[in-house]
């Protein structure tokens, strides 16, 4: 890809302390630890209550709650993925391989559905 844009270095940073907490027991503020004991369910639950309420801040058209609300997101889904081992570049190959496919790194057409033929590539 001739323009892809780099991940985010904020997310790169945080996802390596995630990981070192998770696999090295490296130290990180009490809120996180508190969350990351509580285990991968409770994880999933702040994950889903924080999607909810970055979509309530956009149909309100809060613009400045749907970035604080979209960074809680991002952080919630990033502290999933250190606690599953998975690696950004996972993700953002996922993104690329979207991209690569559809012409828009959207979301991926359900098993047994393509994309419609003749659909135009954005």
């Amino acid at each position: 890809m001739a323009d892809s844009i780099p991940p985010s270095d904020a997310i790169a940073r945080l996802w390596r302390a995630l990981d070192a907490h998770f696999r090295l027991r490296s130290p990180v503020p009490e809120r996180t630890a508190r969350l990351t004991h509580a285990g991968d369910r409770k994880m999933a639950q702040k994950l889903v209550e924080e999607a909810g309420e970055a979509a309530l801040a956009a149909i309100l058209k809060d613009r400045v709650e749907l970035v604080r609300e979209s960074a809680d997101l991002i952080y919630h889904l990033t502290l999933l993925w250190a606690s599953m081992g998975i690696k950004p570049d996972e993700i953002w190959a996922e993104m690329e391989a979207r991209e690569s496919a559809y012409g828009l790194a959207e979301k991926r057409a359900k098993l047994g559905r393509q994309p419609e033929a003749g659909a135009s590539r954005v």
